[in-house]
């Protein structure tokens, strides 16, 4: 094992960060009567129970989140396997990123996309500076699950899917 003193170059700290694999999520909500999404990377479960949190992190110079965080509620759909092409629809600029992709909104406004593994209804607990990030804490109200979804797996500057393991003989 050999360890770079990487000397503030973010490519390389970039690019060492994308060997780490990571769930996809798509943060969405219906503001001002126009659906507005924000996919992550950094999504993730667990933080706590007691109030049940989840988190995530949003660069600053972030376009979506500023609309995003308006909503009082905001559905978090973690992307599936199916949704490869989806989830690179979503994070682009278009002005119609939901075009074509099967999706739900509750009467609060959270917004969900289709055929997901995990789906949580959130609102905004807290946001924290975090270097040229926020880290942003939802509190979720409910949640959803498809167990037989596969989920959509972002390692390597590249989305992937789960293989599961051969049994061992």
């Amino acid at each position: 094992m050999e360890l770079v003193d990487f000397e503030d170059d973010p490519a390389r700290l970039r690019s060492t960060f994308a060997l780490f694999p990571s769930g996809v999520a798509a943060l969405s909500a219906v503001v001002e009567g126009r659906p507005t999404v924000l996919v992550a990377s950094s999504f993730q479960v667990g933080i706590s129970a007691d109030p049940p949190l989840v988190l995530f992190a949003v660069q600053r110079t972030s376009r979506s989140w500023p609309v995003l965080r308006r909503a009082g509620r905001i559905g978090v759909s973690v992307l599936g396997e199916v949704h490869d092409a989806a989830a690179r629809q979503l994070a682009s600029r278009a002005d119609d990123r939901f075009r074509g992709i099967p999706t739900t909104t509750l009467p609060n406004g959270a917004h969900f996309v289709q055929g997901a593994p995990v789906w949580f209804d959130t609102s905004v607990h807290g946001e924290f500076p975090a270097g040229d990030h926020d880290v942003v804490l939802l509190r979720v109200h409910a949640l959803g699950t498809d167990p037989g979804a596969e989920p959509l797996v972002f390692q390597s500057s590249t989305f992937r899917s789960l293989v599961p393991r051969q049994p061992v003989a």
